[in-house]
């Protein structure tokens, strides 16, 4: 797999900052002016893009009440089915051309999950710069194969996949000749539990696929982005909202603008500490060293007196001779006189 990816005008992969993505979901609540608003607010807040979700509820499911369609599985969506679900929670598609428009009018990349073959054609149309297949729609290979053979960036949710699900499902996109694929670890639980992220498979999966790799995260707060960061994640997402208490389906493990902001700068943060792997010291450092210990001659001595504990210890600064002499100039004589706060040196050594 390629291990820079371009979305757009950003790059994604080693030595590029991470790509930061608010998912805006349903939290619009079915109101165009604030679904400007989401966007405009994640401008503010340092998102690098804003994703949208490309279904209608006819497009996802069916509108059907028999058992199998019935929310049940212990989610905050239990009590409703799954097209109810959708009626509230889609993006109307007259609305994404304009979304996209704004986003990239505020600098940002605009990119969707589509969850049929008609939400790829109208994505294609609308010359999206990348697709995200959502995570229950790993399965989806007919979907995959569709998304993969037009050739942009493939982001790759993993939260109910097995293994051979994620192998299956690269090996579709390489069998389209796409090698464009970012992985993104996932939890489907809404809020996830922490216990439950094991963020240590971002870099387990980018070893094993030898891929880009980051984090769809549903969890409350800024921690695991952050931590996910120094694991090696170089694409983060997020859920967000203008405030959590509006409510709507997402509302519940959304981000508000000034947590994602502070996610943003702790990321930023991070990804300066974590630096490069060198042993070489900065000029500071270097300048630093002279804090260090070295050998003084802590009492005056007379010529030809013998070098003792007592007159010669290892202090600080650092401008006498390395500690690692000490034991050898132990007994040795002084060939001068020598005042104490005397940095030693083989020149007062007989």
């Amino acid at each position: 797999m390629e291990k820079k990816i371009k979305i757009g005008n950003r790059y994604i992969g080693e030595g590029e900052k991470n790509f930061i993505v608010a998912e805006v979901s349903a939290n619009h609540l079915q109101d165009y002016n604030r679904a400007e608003a989401i966007i405009r607010a994640a401008k503010e807040a340092g998102a690098d893009a804003v994703k949208l979700q490309t279904y209608t509820p006819d497009t996802i499911t069916l509108d059907c009440d028999n058992d199998y369609f019935q929310i049940t599985q212990g989610t905050i969506w239990d009590g409703t089915t799954l097209h109810k679900l959708y009626e509230t929670a889609y993006t109307p598609w007259e609305w994404q051309p304009k979304l996209m428009k704004l986003a990239n009018e505020l600098g940002m990349e605009c990119f969707s999950s589509p969850f049929d073959d008609t939400a790829v054609d109208f994505m294609q149309k609308m010359n999206m710069p990348a697709y995200k297949v959502a995570s229950f729609e790993i399965n989806d290979i007919p979907l995959i194969r569709k998304i993969a053979r037009i050739g942009k960036p493939v982001i790759l949710a993993t939260g109910i996949a097995y293994l051979e699900d994620l192998e299956r499902a690269l090996r579709v996109c390489k069998e389209e000749g796409n090698q464009q694929v970012i992985l993104l670890k996932c939890t489907s639980a809404y809020p996830s539990p922490y216990e439950d992220m094991n963020l240590k498979v971002i870099p387990n999966m980018a070893q094993v696929f030898d891929c880009i790799t980051g984090l769809s995260d549903h969890s409350m707060g800024t921690a695991a982005a952050v931590a996910s960061v120094a694991l090696g994640a170089k694409m983060i997402e997020k859920h967000f909202t203008l405030s959590r208490a509006d409510g709507g389906p997402d509302a519940a493990f959304s981000m508000e603008p000034g947590e994602f902001k502070q996610m943003v700068s702790d990321i930023r943060i991070v990804e300066k500490a974590l630096g490069r792997v060198t042993y070489e010291l900065t000029d500071k450092q270097q300048k630093s060293r002279e804090d260090g210990r070295s050998l003084f001659v802590v009492k005056d001595m007379k010529a030809g007196e013998a070098f003792t504990k007592e007159n010669v210890r290892s202090i600080r600064p650092a401008f006498g001779m390395h500690t690692m002499y000490y034991n050898e100039i132990l007994g040795k004589k002084a060939k001068t006189d020598i005042s104490r706060g005397t940095p030693l040196d083989w020149k007062y050594i007989d």
